[in-house]
C-alpha cells in the first residue's frame, strides 16, 4: 500500500488545540509550549506555513511505522522543523486484534495503561523534546485522541496538573470525533484493508462515539496510581529525570 492507493485530500486538522490555559503547579500553562493534534502528515501547505510562523519547532509523531509509511510527513517536511518519530504502538494490526474484542471506554483506558508501561522510553523522549525545543512542540497520532491523549496526560502530570483538568482536556476530543473519523477515513480505511480487516475505520470505532470519553482517562490515571503509587513511576523508571520535570515546569510558566 502506498500513498498512490489512497484518495487523500489535504485538509486542516480538526482536533488541534494548544494546551495553554490549563492550571498546573505554580500557575497556568502558557500558550506556545505544546500543541496536541490529529494527523499533521496531510495538512495543507497553508496550515503548515501558519504553524511554523506561529513558532512550531518540533513535531513528535506517535504513529506506527506502517502509518508513517503510508502518508509520510506531509508538507511540514519542507520546513526547518525537528521531526521525532516515537511510535507508541509498534504494530497497529496486532493492537487491533488484541483490543478490538472490547472497544469500550474502559478498555481504552486499560490500553492506555499498557502504552505507558510498554512505551515509557518513548514517552520520556517526548517530554524531553518538549522540555528542550526552543519553540512550540506539536505531538500527534492519527486522530489526536488515544496516543496523543496519553502524551498529553503524561505532560500534564509532570507539570502538576490535577486529574480533573487532565480528564477535561482529554474529553474535549469527544466533540470532534465525527469530524476526525471523516478526515481520517481514506487513510485508516485503506490501512485496515491492507491489514486484512473487512470493517472500515469508522465502523470499527463507532462504539467509541457513545457514552463519556472521561472513563478512559480516569481508568488510566486511577490504575496507574493503584499499581504504581506515583502515576509517573513507569516514566521515572525509564529515565524521566527531576531535571527534565523542572525544565518543563520552568518553560510552561515562562512569560
Amino acid at each position: 500500500m502506498t500513498i498512490a492507493d489512497i484518495d487523500l485530500v489535504l485538509s486542516a486538522p480538526v482536533n488541534l488545540r494548544d494546551l495553554g490555559g490549563i492550571p498546573i503547579e505554580g500557575g497556568v500553562l502558557r500558550e506556545g509550549l505544546a500543541i496536541r493534534t490529529d494527523d499533521l502528515a496531510y495538512v495543507t501547505t497553508e496550515i503548515a506555513s501558519q504553524l511554523v510562523a506561529a513558532g512550531l519547532t518540533a513535531i513528535i509523531d506517535l504513529r506506527s511505522p506502517l502509518e508513517v509509511s503510508v502518508t509520510g510527513r506531509g508538507p511540514l517536511a519542507d520546513y526547518p522543523v525537528a521531526y521525532h518519530h516515537l511510535p507508541l504502538i509498534a504494530d497497529v494490526g496486532e493492537s487491533m486484534n488484541r483490543d478490538a474484542p472490547e472497544l469500550s471506554h474502559d478498555a481504552m483506558g486499560r490500553m492506555y495503561l499498557r502504552m505507558v508501561e510498554v512505551a515509557a522510553p518513548q514517552l520520556v523522549t517526548a517530554l524531553n523534546v518538549i522540555a528542550h525545543t526552543p519553540g512550540t512542540a506539536a505531538f500527534h497520532c492519527a486522530a489526536g485522541r488515544d496516543r496523543t491523549g496519553v502524551v498529553a496526560a503524561m505532560l500534564l502530570l509532570a507539570l502538576g496538573a490535577a486529574d480533573d483538568d487532565i480528564v477535561a482536556d482529554y474529553a474535549l476530543t469527544g466533540g470532534n470525533m465525527v469530524a476526525i473519523m471523516q478526515r481520517t477515513a481514506p487513510v485508516m480505511g485503506a490501512m485496515w484493508k491492507a491489514l486484512g480487516f473487512d470493517a472500515d475505520a469508522a465502523g470499527a470505532t463507532s462504539s467509541l462515539l457513545e457514552g463519556s470519553m472521561e472513563v478512559s482517562m480516569r481508568t488510566l490515571l486511577d490504575t496507574l496510581r493503584a499499581q504504581h503509587g506515583d502515576a509517573l513511576a513507569p516514566l521515572r523508571a525509564a529515565g524521566l529525570s527531576d531535571a527534565t520535570v523542572a525544565r518543563l515546569r520552568e518553560r510552561a510558566l515562562a512569560a
